[in-house]
């Protein structure tokens, strides 16, 4: 009986780590793409203030519009994983 009962403990214990790991790189990845984002904003303003090339202006912006979906859909994924946390029994 104690045995059962050490299985369920850990195999919850096991998903409840699993999924803060998940979590935990998905933070990771919202760096990465925050420093992008800025990154290429700043390029981008640069491009602007110098009157520069007009398709590495157009390239920046968008590669920010497609960086900022990507982060809205990472955001969205760990906020759904954090709500699934409460779930686990």
């Amino acid at each position: 009986m104690i045995f059962l009962l050490l299985f369920v403990y850990n195999s919850t214990m096991a998903k409840i780590d699993e999924l803060k790991e998940e979590i935990g790189a998905i933070k990771t990845y919202l760096g990465f793409i925050v420093a992008f984002i800025i990154t290429i904003g700043a390029g981008v303003s640069k491009l602007f203030l110098d009157n520069s090339s007009e398709l590495l202006l157009m390239l920046g912006v968008f590669g920010i519009l497609v960086f900022a979906i990507i982060f809205a859909f990472l955001a969205r994924v760990m906020h759904n994983k954090i709500k699934s946390l409460k779930d686990i029994k």
